[in-house]
């Protein structure tokens, strides 16, 4: 039964996050829109309307559906986010953008299907290792359908192609099979097929090749594969302490490629400087704990490994956004969520976040 308690602070800290991105993107939009010569806060205003908007409706409606449906649920939902995520490939809706096909066209709006994808991942794996008890560290019973949950995310994904997305949804795999109790000798082998699939990427998708090389040597093509990295260099560190002040970054103009996208880490800490890319690290990690909180005291298997899941997706994609930035990791293209311009993937972590604070209102 639901209790009347939840957690406020947990809340809080999502609309701070909310709040950072929406003024980071509104500055961010200045140089789009000095690019494509448009209104300066079109962007700004669909992230918004479409991104908030369709998020708080999100959030009222999955923050108030017991979260025990969901698991029995979670198998349909994982298997038409599939289905939806191969309708890319439909000529007469799906868009090419930079030479992947990851989006769908809904007239108005756009919509990337791979961020429905990730949430009906977490709900199903939770639903599926907190049904298996021990036998998660069995080969044939843990181990082989594990393999196989993740392999029908990845097809998806790898086809668009999405590299890293496909690399969240992994690493988001392994730490729910950890937490799900399973042995360290099966997450290591799980690990070590997960390093032979990205060598054989690696050695079939040629265009990530320059990617590690730009991480090997920063110099290496500085103006192709090596120029988002060093222009990103550029503007954090021109950035400084305090930053150049709201608004007054320069880097998003005709230098940066993609300030609203996955670079918009580097336009924060332009403007920002070092105070404020610390400050929004902490936010993530003060959310991070707070969801750990709830998943520690939900009363089941399935609300734990639910709520944890949900929130390891969103921190870890997070920071491999920023850890590309800075150039700690070779670039993935990943946005920031919460801040980067991007509705579908708003909305849907704002879903998901319902998901969590449901599970806080039954947590002991």
């Amino acid at each position: 039964m639901a209790t009347k308690k939840h957690d406020k602070i947990f809340l809080g800290i999502v609309l701070t996050l909310i709040i950072f991105g929406f003024l980071a993107l509104s500055s961010a939009s200045l140089g789009l829109a000095a690019r494509e010569n448009n209104n300066s806060y079109t962007s700004f205003l669909k992230q918004i309307i479409l991104g908030g908007g369709a998020g708080i409706l999100l959030f009222f409606i999955t923050s108030r559906i017991p979260y025990q449906k969901w698991k029995t649920i979670s198998l349909p939902l994982f298997l038409l986010s599939i289905c939806i995520t191969l309708l890319v490939f439909e000529p007469h809706i799906g868009i090419t953008h930079g030479g992947a096909q990851r989006w769908l066209s809904l007239g108005i709006a756009t919509f990337q299907p791979a961020e429905l994808l990730k949430i009906s991942f977490v709900l199903y794996l939770s639903s599926w290792l907190s049904k298996r008890g021990k036998e998660i560290s069995s080969f044939k019973t843990g181990v082989v359908p594990f393999l196989i949950i993740m392999g029908l995310a990845a097809a998806a994904l790898i086809a668009q192609p999405d590299m890293g997305t496909m690399g969240v949804i992994y690493l988001t795999g392994i730490c729910l099979f950890v937490l799900a109790g399973a042995q360290y000798r099966k997450v290591a082998l799980i690990s070590l097929v997960g390093v032979f699939i990205l060598a054989g990427l690696i050695f079939f998708k040629p265009y990530l090749i320059p990617r590690i090389n730009v991480f090997f040597d920063a110099s290496y093509d500085l103006q192709g594969a090596g120029y988002q990295l060093n222009q990103s260099k550029i503007a954090l560190g021109s950035g400084g302490l305090l930053g150049r002040g709201f608004g007054k970054g320069l880097s998003k103009f005709n230098y940066l490629p993609e300030p609203t996208g996955d670079s918009i880490f580097a336009v924060i800490g332009e403007e920002f400087g070092f105070i404020g890319t610390s400050l929004l690290i902490v936010l993530f990690l003060i959310f991070f704990y707070r969801a750990l909180r709830i998943s520690t005291r939900a009363p089941n298997m399935f609300g734990r490994l639910a709520s944890a899941g949900i929130a390891i997706i969103i921190v870890i994609q997070s920071f491999i956004n920023m850890y590309a930035v800075v150039g700690l990791i070779p670039l993935t293209g990943l946005p920031l969520i919460f801040i980067s311009q991007g509705g579908s993937a708003l909305a849907l972590t704002l879903g998901g976040i319902g998901i969590i604070y449901n599970i806080s209102k039954y947590s002991s």
